[in-house]
């Protein structure tokens, strides 16, 4: 994607997607929004519905109980369902919106990591309230899952609360950047961090290489920059909108833990010029990530003696 300078090409480039971008669609019923961007930009289900070696499982949606095991500890998914026992049925709005922006549980204790709370707290006051809106409208499930375990304090409270926040600007530079900041995310998976394990946004943003450990073996993620050896500066528009959609250049399939399922061909047109856009936005870091590590064969069962 990026290049050490943005070039003449680049500019050019950049100025026809501006001006290809469809205009901003007409307002959409806040549960047909809140469907969107849970369903597909932000993937809340690749975290908060629990996987079988088959996928999704069955009659779970979005109930929680998948576990995450990072350098933070064990983190365990919530129920955000409406059930109103073991989800957020007995939460009011104002609760939820709390629990997205702030990390605040109902009775105000902090939550914790991975869910991207400084990210959240820039989440537009019409998107998070269209999400409560669809969260209120799916299938409750009854789910009671366990306690996420840390293995470091969190911190007293992720910022001051939030008030209002507007609507994103509709330029596409800054709207791609704010799909790919607090919609999406990909910056909080595609930035590694740095000293204190706080994200190193000052010197390697989007420059790719956080690990990430399961089913599925080792990954790491991509260097999203526009380094021509090392990101995307060599990647065409269409091979982006393809890796995006879970597609390598060559064509093969890429690995997880990324949330293609939601994403393949599922994006508006207009969000996915703005992601685009933005990508070829970035100045160029140099970052060589490791190669994905397939998962570990089982280690055989030991018979006990006498059997």
């Amino acid at each position: 994607m990026p290049t050490r300078n943005l070039g003449p090409a680049l500019a050019a480039a950049l100025v026809t997607l501006a001006l290809a971008a469809p205009a901003a669609p007409a307002a959409e019923p806040p549960v047909e929004r809140g469907r969107y961007l849970v369903e597909v930009l932000a993937a809340c289900g690749n975290c908060h519905t629990p996987k079988g070696p088959a996928g999704d499982l069955p009659g779970k949606h979005l109930a929680g109980g998948g576990s995450i095991t990072e350098e933070f500890g064990t983190a365990i998914a919530s129920n955000i369902t409406p059930d109103r026992t073991t989800g957020i049925g007995g939460w009011r709005d104002a609760e939820i919106v709390r629990a997205i922006r702030e990390g605040k549980s109902k009775s105000g204790r902090t939550l914790g990591p991975p869910m991207p709370f400084e990210l959240y707290r820039q989440l537009s006051d019409t998107d998070v309230t269209a999400i409560v809106a669809y969260l209120r409208s799916v299938k409750p499930v009854r789910n009671r899952v366990a306690k996420s375990r840390y293995t470091m304090p969190l911190p007293p409270s992720w910022g001051p609360p939030v008030t209002s926040v507007p609507d994103p600007p509709q330029e596409i530079l800054q709207y791609g950047a704010y799909l790919a900041g607090p919609i999406a995310h990909c910056v909080e998976c595609h930035t590694p961090p740095g000293p204190g394990g706080r994200r190193d946004d000052a010197r390697r943003l989007f420059a790719g290489g956080r690990k990430f450990t399961g089913p599925w073996g080792v990954t790491y993620s991509a260097n999203l920059t526009t380094d021509r050896e090392t990101g995307l500066g060599e990647w065409t528009t269409d091979q982006i909108v393809a890796g995006i959609n879970g597609l390598r250049r060559d064509g093969s399939p890429e690995r997880a833990p990324m949330p293609w399922p939601y994403y393949a061909g599922r994006i508006a047109d207009r969000d996915m010029r703005a992601l685009v856009a933005y990508l070829k936005s970035l100045p160029p870091i140099r970052s060589v990530v490791p190669p994905a590590e397939p998962p570990k064969p089982p280690e055989p069962t030991r018979r006990r003696p006498g059997r």
